[in-house]
């Protein structure tokens, strides 16, 4: 072997101890934290944001955050709100109807908690849509407000066209909602709820690398894990809430 191959060797071996010493490090860092993932997911640059302060996801739809779509509605205190009633203020969406024999009172004991523990933070509110408008007068949900415990001034029960609610729930929020006289309570509708920062923008978690978009709002934390294996994700939604706040 020739003193020109030797060197050349040599080089080559150089340059692959100081990549090693400069770059693995770094590589084996960003995967222990999983911020590969993270990082491709959460640079979304959508009006004033440029990355997210938290580890949370923005739903992305053709390449753009999805951003709450502009609603208004009556509360249960008769009072007309708007998105723009919940501008700098975290918030979880649901759609209800106050006469839901399965899910819903599920959900909205769930809610209560959560409002039970976030009481003392003006900036959190919740949002709940009725599906059932027609039935859900003021008065109903005002009286279904004080049944269920529901104190935070910021926690509105709105109702009013049925075909604005369920375009807002099917378009504007991508969870099911739909009129169906063959199931029980004749109303069908996404047990989920949906968290929104302060800006308007729906969040979530990654999980797996992937964002669960959507937290499941039926499974109590309580009941920890519902009959077909799935935990509750009510103590996320908790930890993410505050993840916002703090924002």
């Amino acid at each position: 072997m020739s003193n020109k191959t030797t060197y050349s060797y040599v080089g080559i071996a150089f340059i692959i101890l100081v990549f090693g010493i400069l770059f693995i490090p770094r590589i084996i860092d960003r995967i222990s934290n999983n911020s590969i993932v993270q990082e491709d997911r959460l640079n979304v640059k959508t009006g004033n944001i440029n990355k997210s302060e938290s580890d949370l996801a923005f739903m992305v739809i053709d390449g753009e955050s999805k951003k709450v779509p502009s609603f208004s509605f009556t509360d249960q205190n008769g009072n007309l709100i708007s998105n723009k009633d919940y501008e700098g203020k975290v918030y979880v969406v649901e759609f209800f109807f106050t006469t839901c024999p399965t899910i819903c009172p599920k959900m909205n004991d769930n809610l209560v908690q959560i409002q039970n523990a976030f009481k003392e933070n003006e900036d959190f509110g919740i949002a709940s849509f009725s599906i059932n408008p027609a039935h859900d007068t003021i008065q109903v949900l005002k009286d279904y407000a004080e049944q269920y415990g529901i104190t935070n001034p910021n926690w509105h029960l709105m109702t009013g066209k049925q075909e604005d609610i369920y375009e807002l729930a099917n378009q504007g929020f991508n969870l099911y909602t739909a009129q169906e006289e063959d199931v029980e309570g004749g109303f069908e509708h996404s047990g989920n709820f949906a968290l929104i920062d302060k800006n308007g923008f729906i969040r979530s978690r990654i999980l797996n690398g992937n964002p669960i978009i959507y937290y499941n709002g039926i499974i109590s934390e309580t009941e920890r894990i519902d009959d077909d294996g799935q935990e509750q994700q009510i103590t996320m939604l908790k930890e993410d809430i505050k993840k916002l706040l703090n924002e």
